[in-house]
Order: structure tokens, then sequence, then C-alpha cells
């Protein structure tokens, strides 16, 4: 069975459904460490990032619940395509917010987050979604990359295996 084959059968099966949401699941731990264990408080832009990556936690605990349902399937793939995409969209933001000649441009983050009313989650879960820093701040740096620049990264590979997956499913499978 070739490498081709065996992604597009991955869609039907629970594991890899499960990798994902485990991932990013850990992902949002690992954000959850810099906030208390560090003591780096999230902005605006990084709870929108947590929320975002709480979407595509959630697209893989929904698709491993029955990967073999085409709705299922479909439900997941949505989620994980538009919090993936979601995602990148803010945290490119977030970095051009952290680079010296937007200044305009981080004045203009806001200081609570802009979520609806019938999703304040914010306020339901203050301990995880408050955000307490600042946008253009850059407290900690790996390898040359802040934080938001990791979540580029991190949002772009996700985005990118959504797309993989997909295309490899529809070209092989005949089906989502």
């Amino acid at each position: 069975m070739t490498l081709f084959t065996q992604i597009s059968n991955w869609p039907s099966q629970r594991w890899p459904w499960l990798l994902l949401g485990t991932s990013a699941l850990l992902l949002e731990l690992v954000a959850l460490y810099f906030q208390y264990g560090m003591g780096l408080e999230p902005c605006v832009m990084c709870i929108y990032q947590r929320t975002a990556m709480l979407g595509v936690a959630v697209a893989g605990y929904i698709g491993s619940i029955a990967p073999q349902q085409l709705i299922v399937r479909l439900v997941a793939y949505v989620a994980w395509f538009v919090s993936a995409i979601w995602g990148y969209m803010i945290a490119y933001e977030h970095v051009q917010m952290q680079n010296p000649d937007n200044f305009l441009l981080a004045m203009s983050c806001d200081i609570y987050p802009n979520f609806p009313s019938w999703f304040a989650i914010h306020e339901w879960l203050p301990a995880i979604f408050e955000a307490r820093g600042t946008c253009d701040s850059i407290d900690w740096q790996f390898l040359g990359l802040s934080m938001p620049s990791w979540m580029v990264v991190s949002f772009a590979v996700y985005s990118s295996l959504a797309f993989i997956m997909l295309i490899t499913r529809l070209l092989k499978q005949r089906s989502i």
C-alpha cells in the first residue's frame, strides 16, 4: 500500500483524529504552563489563538467519535479548517503587531476579547481565556521566533495537514 493510499484512509480511522485533538490540547497545556509556570500573561490576540487551538482540538475529538460516518468527518473537517486558518490569520496579525515599524497597529489591540455574547468564554473560564498582557510585548523567544511566530508555524502546519488529508482523500477515495 502506498503512502498516498495510507493517508487517504486516515480520515476514516480514529487514531489520526485523536492525534490531532491531543496535539492541540497539548499546545493548550503548554500555553497554560507559559502563563502560570513562567508568568507570561496572555494578551487578547493570545486568547484568540487559544480559542482557535481549542477549535482544532475539538475538531479532532469530533472526528474521533465516528470517523466512518461522512457527516462526522465533514463537521470535523469544517471545524479543523476554520480553526486552523482563523488561528493562522490571528497569529500572523499578532506578529505584525510586534513589529516595531507597526507601532499604530499594536495600539489597536483590544483590552478585552471581543467574543459574541453567546460565547463569552473569557467570562466563563477567566483562568484560561482572560487577557491580562499586551499584544506588542515579546516576553519569550525560541530559535529567534516569538510566541506568535511559533503559533503561525503551528497553525500553518495544522492548515497544511487539513488540506493534504482532504485532497488525498478526495483524489484517492472520491469521498470526504
